[in-house]
């Protein structure tokens, strides 16, 4: 691959260690994993998602119901857990995939990116606009992609510092309570407000949407469905859905946090990227993002986006499908040299509130980074046994 005019970012980027044949190839085979899915695409796809919200909302409810006697302790702890695993569900799996267009294939007007919104603060557009145009195409690129720290904390030892950051490790804890509010207020672009370059009117039409979102929860979880438990469940039911918010915030900022911020990603400058081909955009989204490791029901509660590696690459592919792909990415990894980014969820989350803690401080240095990924033996074996098998017939 020709060198950029600018010196690397990371002068360790596996990108440079790719020639124009072999990223052409990549982009290739990526290409065709991803038209491989969507033609296979069908119903046993379409009834998941549909079985999934019907589940959520059937969830949602009966726990909503269970808070209405939450003078009673039973219902109160078993209501609290619901609700909070219905709005992980609906947050995750559904709310961020549906708005991705992930599901738009199945022509359904009511699960279509265009028309779906969901139970968090930013409002669906201008989400939209901020997670997946402006992140997803510039995966990762300083200055251009605002999910780098978003835009209040230092994640990268290059980053200047300044005495600001030293508040960052408390700004974190702030921030994983409230997640939800703070990636609406992140959504508003801070950056381009300072600049002038959004309008008044802009800013103002912007923050009225997210009124209408937080006017929204606030009358139904703080208010409305309290008032159906009477006067001597009221604070408790409300208290109850308070847990549920903060649970949901907590938790989907660690899985969007593992996925970006630990060790093993890539950042780039905006000059590495400028005559980046359709290869290169593969790659980049590849080692810029980290998957976590765990079981079905984790990937699922994670809304799939424990694959942030697959996500990245194909981010409009239905993330039930992401499980499937993952030993095809990791072999084109392994054939190419690159790294396949991922960890259990305690390591990669430590390693982010490792980042956030050094960081905080000035100096610092870059982390080691991942070598080429090598599929492990044991899944050779068993890949290499199964296309030599020959079928008995009776």
């Amino acid at each position: 691959m020709p060198q950029p005019t600018a010196t690397p970012y990371d002068p360790n980027n596996p990108l440079y260690k790719l020639t124009e044949e072999q990223l052409e190839e990549i982009g290739k085979e990526f290409d065709a994993l991803h038209d491989e899915i969507f033609s296979d695409l069908g119903e046993v796809d379409a009834r998941y998602i549909r079985s999934l919200i019907t589940f959520h909302r059937r969830l949602g409810l009966m726990s909503r119901a269970l808070l209405i006697f939450s003078r009673y302790k039973p219902a109160l702890v078993l209501g609290t857990a619901g609700l909070s695993v219905a709005k992980i569900l609906e947050n995750m799996e559904i709310g961020h995939n549906v708005m991705h267009g992930q599901w738009d294939w199945m022509n359904d007007p009511t699960i279509h990116s265009s028309t779906w919104d969901w139970d968090t603060a930013s409002p669906a557009a201008a989400w939209k606009h901020s997670h997946n145009y402006v992140h997803h195409t510039y995966t990762n690129i300083i200055g251009k992609d605002k999910d780098v720290g978003y835009e209040i904390f230092r994640v990268d030892p290059r980053q200047k510092w300044n005495p600001g950051y030293l508040l960052q490790p408390v700004g974190n804890i702030v921030l994983m309570a409230l997640f939800e509010w703070g990636v609406a207020l992140h959504d508003l672009d801070f950056d381009k407000i300072k600049k002038g370059e959004k309008s008044k009117k802009q800013v103002l039409d912007e923050l009225k949407a997210i009124g209408v979102k937080a006017r929204r929860q606030i009358l139904k979880d703080y208010i409305g469905w309290p008032a159906l438990s009477g006067r001597s469940g009221f604070k408790r039911t409300a208290k109850a859905n308070a847990v549920a918010n903060i649970v949901r915030n907590v938790w989907s900022n660690a899985i969007i946090f593992c996925g970006h911020f630990p060790d093993q990603t890539f950042t780039f400058t905006e000059e590495e990227v400028e005559n980046e081909t359709r290869g290169g955009w593969y790659v980049r989204q590849l080692i810029g993002a980290a998957n976590i490791d765990g079981g079905p029901l984790f990937h699922v509660m994670a809304g799939n986006l424990s694959f942030q590696v697959e996500h990245h690459l194909y981010p409009d592919m239905p993330s039930s499908r992401y499980q499937q792909i993952a030993p095809r990415v990791r072999e084109i990894c392994e054939r190419y040299g690159l790294p396949y980014n991922t960890g259990p969820l305690l390591k990669q989350w430590g390693t982010v509130q490792r980042t956030i803690l050094r960081l905080a401080l000035p100096g610092g240095g870059p982390r080691p980074k991942p070598g080429p990924y090598h599929v492990p033996a044991e899944e050779k074996a068993a890949k290499k046994a199964a296309k030599e098998r020959v079928p008995a017939f009776p």
